[in-house]
């Protein structure tokens, strides 16, 4: 009989692949390791078969040294990005009550990373939930182009993505396979030692996202969900801090009311009036939009706020053709801005989730094909997703906006109000929606709501 291993997709982005051997009898054995040995085992590039073994120099290579993709070929990358941004709103709005905040940026570069393996059925879903193009070689490059275009330096702005691979050191991965995810993703491969020493391997993956999210994603993998079966984390982290092209006036913010639809808190609420609040702006019969650029003007908040206080309407009618309509409706006016400071964090365990919404061969061990990875030749192993783990965090203040976002894979053995109207008032004192894209592409880096600026 063939020993399962199972993928768990892990915010900052970790792929871990386990055993199932796990479930049945090993689990007890995870809180029983000591002796940690916290160095990273690593090894030198062995190309001499269909293997790769890589040493840590090779994570987070920048800029990938690929051919530029076309507008189309980024486009299309972009709009698939944008479209699972939204389908992925809806379930968690659904579902949960408060607050949301997530980077579809940073979950769609992981399972990506883990698709190039998928085969068969398994690709089939993947493809359809994440909306990849069909054709492989206008989705790498547009995938490659993007990772080079927000890691570009000499920014007014700091943003910067990286992904990086975690195997076990005896497990043979083919070479073939990380080298795509190399040379399209920037992913290199460190050898960890899970067999003996997995929370070390924990530990040192953690790490790794902390560092690469200036410290604002803690603990990504918690203990238990990486042990002596798993034999691959895919890992991706995204970091943002930008301020403002026109910032808020500190002495100006206030406490006042924000209605949350079942309660009234008290939030720090800031203003930016006068003439020189000049923004984008568009509104309909149910809803008001406004864009506030970041320095550089490449970035910026999208904010959509629905005029009465329920942000139900708003979530029924929000779709991709509904956010690109109120986008291209945008016109640079004057507007009385009113918003609530905010901070918060937030987990998802989305492995549920992603069964749900139409990839469950992915994670049965039955069922998943990743032999696009390894040779099923040599192991009686095979590999499946168990858990996929996407952490966030976010603050918008006077200065400007400050997000960070990871996800891990692990695998285991319109209307626009015209000149001489009244200066529309822009007052998010109820819950809206928001998202921080790139501007010109229309990127969604990250999304969310506010549904309590003070929890």
């Amino acid at each position: 009989m063939k020993n399962f291993v199972l993928i768990s997709l892990i915010l900052i982005v970790a792929v871990v692949l386990w055993s199932v051997i796990l479930n049945n009898k090993e689990k007890e054995d995870v809180q029983e390791q000591q002796n940690i040995n916290t160095n990273i085992s690593t090894s030198t590039v062995d190309t001499s078969n269909n293997n790769l073994i890589a040493t840590t120099s090779d994570i987070n290579v920048s800029p990938i040294k690929i051919r530029q993709a076309t507008q189309s070929e980024i486009s299309a990358v972009v709009d698939a990005n944008n479209q699972f941004a939204i389908d992925l709103y809806s379930r968690y709005s659904s579902i949960e009550k408060g607050n949301i905040f997530f980077s579809p940026y940073s979950i769609t570069t992981a399972l990506a990373m883990t698709y190039e393996a998928a085969r068969g059925q398994t690709a089939t879903e993947m493809a359809k939930v994440l909306y990849f193009p069909e054709n492989t070689d206008a989705r790498r490059a547009g995938m490659a182009s993007i990772y080079n275009r927000l890691n570009a330096k000499n920014k007014p702005y700091t943003l910067k993505t990286a992904n990086a691979l975690w195997a076990e050191k005896d497990f043979e991965f083919l070479n073939d396979y990380l080298t795509i995810v190399k040379n399209y993703y920037g992913g290199g491969v460190t050898n960890l030692d899970f067999k003996n020493n997995w929370e070390s391997a924990r530990k040192t993956i953690n790490a790794w996202v902390e560092s690469q999210t200036n410290n604002k994603i803690k603990n990504l993998i918690p203990v238990g969900l990486v042990d002596k079966t798993t034999r691959l984390v895919l890992t991706n982290a995204i970091y943002f801090k930008g301020t403002w092209v026109l910032q808020f006036d500190k002495k100006e913010t206030k406490e006042e009311d924000f209605n949350t639809g079942t309660t009234v808190v008290k939030s720090d609420m800031m203003s930016l009036v006068g003439e020189k609040a000049k923004f984008k702006y568009t509104e309909t019969d149910k809803v008001q939009a406004i864009e506030l650029p970041y320095k550089g003007k490449e970035l910026s908040m999208f904010i959509i706020l629905p005029k009465d206080n329920d942000i139900s309407v708003l979530e029924k009618i929000m779709n991709k053709a509904f956010i690109d309509k109120m986008r291209t409706s945008l016109n640079e006016q004057r507007v009385n801005v009113y918003l609530p400071k905010f901070k918060f964090e937030t987990k998802y365990f989305m492995g549920k989730d992603l069964k749900d919404m139409g990839m469950p061969s992915a994670f049965d061990p039955d069922l998943s094909d990743f032999s696009g990875m390894f040779d099923r030749t040599k192991t009686d192993e095979n590999l499946s997703i168990s858990e996929v783990i996407h952490q966030a965090f976010v603050e918008v203040n006077e200065e400007g906006t400050e997000a960070a976002a990871a996800t891990a894979v692990i695998m285991v053995n319109t209307t626009s109000v015209g000149p001489g109207n009244p200066i529309p008032e822009f007052r998010a004192d109820h819950p809206f929606i928001f998202m921080i894209q790139d501007s010109s592409t229309g990127e969604i880096l990250f999304m969310g709501k506010v549904a309590n600026p003070i929890k």
